[in-house]
């Protein structure tokens, strides 16, 4: 499977970085925060930024076993995964279908993915006259996860996974809150859960300092 790929930096540790609905943008400031000292791996999900969506491509597992192949065949070992939004629920199934023991640790960022009664995940909708999100990459996104943006079965498969995770959760979130985060840290065997104060649904550009500093801790 061929996708558009940004492979950039250098140094011992691996880090793939997986990004929302908004796009490859959305995550640049997390690539350049690993750059200097890691190996980055950031794909363009098949079907955002007018890239070809193939036609069996069509659920969450599908980019999860893709990005797990990138891995094999780079050889990769010890790989941390930063998903945001929705690139946080491919990074939770690259972890559940983690079968190689490729990765080392997970980082989510706001991410979506499990169904929590109570808690449907709400669309943000842009301020009058203010550019939305590309129509395209919203139905590349529906196509993927659904239209519920939701796996009600997710929830249960996380208690396998034994990877640390560290969940960061905008306080201000009105896309999936706080609460949803707490839950869904909840689920993983061994997880850490943070609310970063100021941020909204993406606080490695909301609150960047905040957020980096607890993903470092995290690392170190």
């Amino acid at each position: 499977m061929d996708f558009d790929l940004l492979d950039t930096g250098g140094g011992d540790r691996a880090v793939l970085v997986l990004h929302g609905g908004a796009g490859p943008r959305s995550v640049t400031s997390i690539v350049e925060h690993f750059a200097p000292r890691a190996r980055v791996l950031a794909p363009t999900h098949p079907g955002w930024s007018g890239t070809p969506r193939p036609a069996a491509f069509t659920g969450v597992d599908d980019l999860a076993l893709a990005y797990l192949d990138l891995l094999d065949d780079e050889d990769l070992t010890d790989v941390v995964v930063v998903g945001s939004s929705f690139g946080g629920w491919v990074a939770a199934e690259l972890a559940v279908r983690d079968r190689g023991r490729r990765l080392a640790r997970l980082v989510l960022l706001d991410a979506i993915g499990p169904e929590i009664a109570g808690h449907p995940v709400r669309l943000p909708q842009p301020p009058p006259g203010a550019p939305g999100p590309d129509p395209a990459d919203l139905a590349a996104m529906r196509t993927y996860a659904g239209p519920d943006l939701a796996d009600p079965k997710l929830l249960r498969r996380l208690a396998r996974v034994r990877l640390p995770a560290l969940l960061i959760w905008g306080e201000d979130d009105v896309v999936v809150p706080p609460a949803f985060g707490k839950a869904y840290a909840a689920a993983f065997a061994d997880a850490r859960f943070e609310v970063v104060a100021g941020a909204g649904h993406q606080p490695a550009l909301q609150a960047p300092e905040r957020t980096f500093d607890l993903i470092d801790e995290f690392l170190a």
